[in-house]
């Protein structure tokens, strides 16, 4: 009887094998056996680019396709200088359209919108859509290399060097975990949410008025897995093995983890997600104000009314770890805009918040009420205010 029971519960097991969560998971995980598998690993908090966890994180490897977060960078940079817009149509040249790899397909000449191109290579990591995008900023695919391996300086990145935009393999083309965190760090300032929104769609659809609608599906699975997860870049390559820059947000708090040389996809996207889980579980974010707070006062000499409230824009927090606390050690005011009219709710200033343990973040202030420009009446009755007070 009791070797049947025995029996019953162990049948039991394998055929409904409990699961555990990631959460879970991470709470057997010591810093000692994560990314075991992984040849390079990083981990930071993405506002200040606190380390948390690095595993031979500056030796140089093959990045594969997260080498396309430094494209996009330059192309969310254009973006934001106006130089580019969303609806600008870029035609596919012969070198676009002859891109091996993960694709969409590109036909030489046919026309494509920078948005498209934007959802195929951060959805579906198409190498013909990066060209595509690469000549379109750069002029020529070379020329946006050289830009590339110049924002790299830049951004002192000591281990990185480009010979494509797309990750394809060759021996020169090198970057490693650090730096790779660095650049996504970077891309997620310059693309804000509009890069994310796209990095966190799991499907879509290009060339949808058309007869040959495409459907891209993102390369990575951790935006359904991983709590909290809305980007940013996997890569494969044979030299490179599988490698991923994966960020998520969770109460205030933004990680990312790159892990790279992994022995293939499952094993990646496990220890990836016990990376982030690990970050999460050692540090928390508190917040130091919330929307609409009140944090400083604006003096406007030649505005009306003279003096008005700066209201937090957004909720602020501060990254402490776990256990401990801090305390704010200096604030730096900055207008953002120095010229009149002021609306209400719109951004023009930004707090700088230095913690007592050197953690620094901005809030994005705006006033309480509109502030216009003084008429030449009240300019005149200040200053004669002033000579006699």
């Amino acid at each position: 009887m009791v070797k049947r029971i025995y029996l019953v519960i162990i049948t039991a097991f394998l055929l409904f094998p409990v699961s555990v969560s990631a959460s879970e998971s991470s709470a057997v995980i010591s810093e000692d056996t994560l990314t075991s598998q992984a040849k390079a690993a990083y981990l930071m908090e993405a506002q200040t680019q606190k380390k948390i966890y690095a595993k031979k994180a500056e030796e140089r490897m093959y990045p594969a396709s997260m080498t396309k977060m430094m494209g996009l960078l330059l192309v969310y940079e254009q973006i934001n200088d106006g130089a580019l817009k969303l609806d600008d149509r870029v035609c596919a040249s012969e070198t676009a359209a002859s891109m091996g790899g993960s694709q969409i397909y590109l036909k030489v000449n046919e026309e494509m919108t920078v948005e498209d191109l934007l959802k195929s290579v951060c959805i579906a990591s198409a190498n013909d859509a990066m060209v595509a995008l690469a000549e379109k900023v750069g002029g020529t695919h070379e020329q946006f290399v050289l830009m590339m391996n110049e924002k790299a300086k830049e951004l002192k990145l000591c281990n990185t060097h480009f010979v494509n935009a797309t990750g394809l393999h060759d021996d020169d083309h090198y970057s490693c975990a650090k730096d790779m965190a660095t650049i996504a760090a970077a891309l997620i300032k310059e693309g804000g949410e509009e890069l994310l929104s796209i990095t966190s769609t799991y499907d879509s659809y290009i060339r949808e008025d058309s007869d040959q609608k495409f459907w891209l599906v993102n390369t990575n699975k951790l935006i359904k897995q991983l709590d909290g997860a809305d980007g940013l870049k996997t890569g494969f390559t044979s030299e490179a093995g599988s490698c991923i820059t994966v960020t998520a947000k969770r109460n205030g708090l933004r990680l990312i983890g790159v892990v790279m040389g992994e022995p293939d996809g499952k094993t990646r996207n496990q220890e990836a997600s016990q990376l982030i889980e690990y970050g999460f579980s050692g540090y928390e974010s508190k917040q130091l104000y919330a929307k609409g707070d009140a944090v400083d006062e604006l003096c406007c000499e030649k505005g009306t009314p003279v003096k008005t409230k700066l209201l937090a824009l957004e909720d602020a927090y501060y990254v402490v770890k776990k256990g401990t606390d801090s305390k704010v050690k200096e604030k730096q005011l900055q207008l953002t805009d120095h010229e009149l009219p002021y609306q209400a709710g719109k951004e023009c200033a930004r707090l700088k918040v230095t913690m007592d343990d050197g953690y620094t973040f901005e809030v994005s202030l705006g006033t309480a009420q509109d502030v216009q420009p003084a008429s030449y009446v009240d300019l005149l009755i200040r200053s004669f205010r002033q000579m006699i007070a």
